[in-house]
């Protein structure tokens, strides 16, 4: 199955999660939002599988002034 995570295509497993997107990519989980189809998607629903052709952002916590 193939999604695309900040604009680049990625094959992943047909069943997997974001919880599985993201570890098979290396980022960390702490302090990041995950928006799928241009909506964000709460943590508790980050064990939810993704579909075909989903569109996944993950932003990035900055603090700063």
């Amino acid at each position: 199955m193939r999604v695309t995570v900040n604009d680049e295509a990625v094959e992943i497993a047909e069943d997997a999660t974001v919880t599985a997107l993201l570890a098979t990519l290396g980022i960390s989980e702490k302090g990041i939002a995950v928006a799928v189809d241009w909506a964000v998607l709460p943590r508790s629903e980050w064990d939810h599988a993704l579909t075909d052709g989903a569109k996944v952002e993950v932003v990035t916590a900055v603090q700063g002034g």
